[in-house]
């Protein structure tokens, strides 16, 4: 890990609060100075809360900034950022949706070193996953720092291509509310076959909790696993038949990942 001895974070609403609180247990000695208007907290030995960028002390100079505030603030909040930091140099990691690598050059400067970041809500639990892209000038230091930063709530993967990212938001991204829609319909499906809500709410959580972690423990393919539980002319297959049928399934999930990353390409 690279030590950074000051870090500004630009928006503390979730994402931003759960990085934060990921930081500050790994990053000993880090001062993290956080602008977050809407915040009435009391500072402490490490952490200063501020209500805007000029309210930062004159000679304030960070080694990174994370933006971590909605994507359409981002156009009129960078200029800012701009002005008071071009000659500094900082590392710029952004959170922000559907902003691309020249979105921020043009607001930020030619040579500027961003990171784009995609991570998601299991983040919250220190569970999350993060994609991460940058333009190819950016260092090797600078690249571990964004490494190091967003492992501190779950797992990286960096993309060579920022073309993937959108496809990206529609996996990753995205993904936490397929699987609790899928949940939720678990757990109706239960309740319509006789089982109490309550049954049935924690059968499916931890029957899902548990098959992530065996496919995550085991060398075998997703195909695999699911096979294994099937067995010929039992329950498991019954349901699976259903689920299967004309590759509904499958194919009600192409188009949901399809709709997502066209939508993101949209809001680029």
């Amino acid at each position: 890990m690279i030590n950074i001895s000051s870090l500004l974070l630009v928006g503390c609403g979730k994402m931003g609060g759960a990085l934060l609180d990921g930081w500050k247990r790994v990053y000993f000695g880090t001062h993290f100075h956080i602008i977050e208007p809407h915040h009435a907290g009391a500072n402490d030995a490490y952490v200063t809360w501020h209500k805007n960028l000029d309210s930062l002390p004159e000679n304030f100079v960070p080694d990174v900034i994370v933006f971590a505030v909605k994507p359409q603030q981002l156009e009129a909040t960078l200029p800012d950022y701009h002005t008071r930091f071009a000659k500094a140099h900082p590392l710029y990691i952004s959170i922000a949706a559907g902003k691309t690598l020249e979105f921020y050059r043009g607001h930020l400067g030619e040579h500027v070193h961003i990171v784009r970041a995609m991570p998601n809500t299991p983040a919250l639990i220190g569970k999350g996953m993060t994609v991460l892209c940058a333009n190819s000038t950016l260092s090797a230091s600078a690249r571990k720092i964004a490494t190091d930063l967003m492992e501190t709530v779950g797992k990286v993967e960096w993309l060579d291509s920022e073309s993937l990212m959108d496809a990206v938001t529609a996996i990753s991204g995205c993904g936490p509310a397929y699987v609790f829609l899928f949940l939720q319909s678990l757990v109706e499906a239960g309740v319509a076959a006789g089982l109490p809500e309550a049954l049935a709410k924690s059968l499916a959580a931890k029957t899902v909790h548990g098959s992530l972690h065996l496919a995550e423990n085991s060398a075998k393919s997703y195909e695999e696993l699911r096979v294994e539980v099937a067995s010929p002319g039992g329950a498991t297959e019954a349901a699976l038949q259903v689920l299967m049928e004309e590759d509904a399934l499958k194919t009600l999930l192409e188009r949901a990942v399809l709709a997502a990353r066209n939508r993101s390409e949209e809001l680029n």
